[in-house]
């Protein structure tokens, strides 16, 4: 499947962007830039003058961290808050970078576009995320022990990545299910919680090769309270074809 992206593109995004560290929107534009470093997700830079100086305070992180492919690596400081290695900036010799700001985006306490939060990294315009209703009959097992089997799964489509098949919990072995406490965040999706797998022979516990998402953001509450398996790790069939194992391991 092809990616969306192979090679660094940018664009000027047209919505607000602010940014909010230690109790102040140490980011507030009209003109962010959204360049795709990576071919799967946008990352938000904005121009350099954006973010006052007084905020931004000479680095002292490691080698690695003052690498930043040619830009100058600065703390984030805001009173007595400080996030350390967060901001790099270039200057006006760095090509598609040149003149631009990036902060880290966990490092900072909150991030909005317009009035709206956002999580994780910014959502990608060139991205959809459908969630259908499908009556295909899916099955799913683990050294041939069968841990789901439904009619009535719900399907999500999201641009770039494997279909994923989601399925009510009353369709799967939920006595096999042993509540984990990993977590991981989706800007399109929301919290994960994950499961793990104690195979009945065996006592074998197979970690966190199942999540769901108890709420779930507006455009994907269709798979509200259904589970997900890693097609990558279990054995996979729909309507009785053996599916092959995608080898990406994205959710």
């Amino acid at each position: 499947m092809a990616l969306p992206f192979t090679k660094p593109t940018v664009e000027i995004a047209p919505k607000r962007l602010r940014v909010l560290f230690g109790g102040k929107y140490i980011v507030d534009t009209r003109r962010p830039r959204l360049i795709w470093e990576k071919p799967y997700y946008p990352t938000y830079f904005v121009e350099n003058p954006v973010i006052s100086k007084e905020y931004l305070k000479p680095s002292e992180g490691t080698a690695e961290e003052q690498d930043a492919s040619n830009g100058t690596v600065f703390d984030v400081v805001v009173g007595d808050k400080v996030a350390k290695s967060a901001a790099v900036q270039y200057g006006n010799d760095a090509g598609h970078l040149s003149g631009l700001t990036k902060l880290t985006f966990g490092a900072m306490d909150a991030w909005f576009e317009e009035d709206e939060q956002i999580f994780v990294h910014p959502k990608d315009p060139y991205k959809r995320v459908d969630v259908l209703q499908s009556s295909r009959h899916v099955r799913v097992a683990v050294d041939g022990i069968e841990l789901a089997n439904t009619r009535k799964p719900v399907l999500l489509f999201e641009t770039g990545l494997p279909v994923r098949t989601y399925i009510p919990k009353t369709d799967c072995r939920m006595d096999l299910l042993v509540p984990s406490e990993l977590t991981t965040e989706c800007p399109y999706k929301g919290v994960a919680s994950y499961y793990s797998v104690n195979m009945p022979e065996s006592s074998r516990l197979i970690e966190n090769i199942v999540w769901w998402y108890r709420s779930p953001l507006p455009e994907c509450g269709g798979i509200k309270g259904f589970v997900a398996f890693y097609d990558e790790k279990v054995d996979f069939w729909i309507d009785d074809q053996k599916q092959a194992r995608p080898q990406t391991h994205w959710s």
